[in-house]
């Protein structure tokens, strides 16, 4: 596998962000994880539904019509990889683009790529 798979794993992720199950299938049930709306390290997934309900409850405006990452640089050692992004959010409406700063650490196990660690601060 090249560093191509880890950057079509994250493309394909942030694809499925509207079903959470599929979006979930990229995740390691344990990852660890930073969040720039999040008090401090997170872990598992019950970690991640929770911020992701608290979200909902505090969610302004329409959601955004696009997630996508950008700029992908990728590096892999054996089955560890490492990729780097912008993601940007774009709304339909008036709202600026939403960015951030994306770290992602990966693991493959079987064949398959899974974010073991992800780290997003807000581009202010």
């Amino acid at each position: 596998m090249t560093t191509d798979d880890l950057t079509t794993t994250i493309t394909d992720l942030y694809r499925s962000l509207d079903d959470r199950p599929a979006f979930d299938a990229y995740l390691h049930p344990d990852l660890t994880f930073w969040e720039s709306d999040a008090d401090g390290l997170l872990s598992g997934l019950p970690a991640l539904d929770d911020l992701r309900d608290r979200r909902a409850t505090r969610a302004t405006g329409s959601a955004p019509i696009s997630v996508a990452p950008e700029h992908l640089r990728a590096d892999a050692w054996g089955d560890t990889g490492l990729v780097r992004y912008v993601l940007r959010a774009r709304f339909a409406d008036t709202r600026p683009d939403e960015c951030f700063r994306v770290t992602d650490v990966l693991r493959r196990e079987d064949g398959t790529w899974r974010i073991v660690h992800h780290h997003a601060e807000a581009v202010r």
